[in-house]
């Protein structure tokens, strides 16, 4: 898996990227929220990446922070959503407000996004409650974008080790806001074998 791209910008042309790392060129597509934080073309560019490979192509999704790579990836979780549309959600809203739309089950704010209808924000909402980080309103609005990342990467960490969602969300959210993964990933692992 191709988890991370640091190289040369050399073109963009949204939702696509060209970036060039060890004479490789890279086609990423992303999101919206991220086009907009892209240097200019011909500067130094680092992407959080999300693979994904189907039989008649390999596709590379990039985003600017982890929180967005984490959302993202639970988008493609829920039944009905592929990668367009996840792109599509994370271009309309940023992280913190679909976690604030689905925490608050705002059905009207998913619906004036281009391609989702009322029966996907529905299932969305279903499907993704208790799920994003932030999903609280306040605290995603609270919380700096350091700190959302750090979460969000702890939360990846402890669903690879095997823990269930309802688990790793209430680890993170035990454990507290760390400064740095490892510190977060201590916390909470200590908090599970308290539980």
């Amino acid at each position: 898996m191709i988890g991370r791209i640091s190289g040369r910008l050399l073109e963009k042309q949204p939702p696509g990227l060209l970036v060039e790392a060890g004479g490789v060129g890279y086609e990423i597509d992303v999101p919206m929220s991220t086009y907009y934080q892209l240097p200019d073309v011909g500067n130094p560019v680092v992407l959080h990446t999300h693979l994904v490979v189907r039989e008649d192509a390999h596709l590379l999704y990039g985003f600017a922070t982890l929180a967005e790579r984490a959302t993202f990836r639970q988008l493609l979780r829920v039944t009905g959503v592929g990668a367009r549309m996840a792109l599509a959600l994370l271009s309309g809203l940023e992280v913190n407000e679909l976690a604030s739309a689905v925490a608050t089950q705002d059905v009207a704010r998913l619906v004036r996004i281009p391609g989702v209808g009322r029966k996907t924000a529905e299932r969305l909402m279903l499907e993704l409650k208790g799920k994003l980080a932030g999903g609280n309103a306040q605290v995603g609005a609270q919380q700096p974008a350091l700190a959302r990342d750090v979460s969000a990467d702890v939360l990846e960490t402890l669903l690879a080790l095997g823990y269930s969602e309802r688990e790793a969300q209430q680890a993170v959210r035990q454990a507290g806001v760390s400064e740095n993964v490892e510190d977060g990933i201590r916390s909470a692992l200590k908090w599970l074998s308290r539980s």
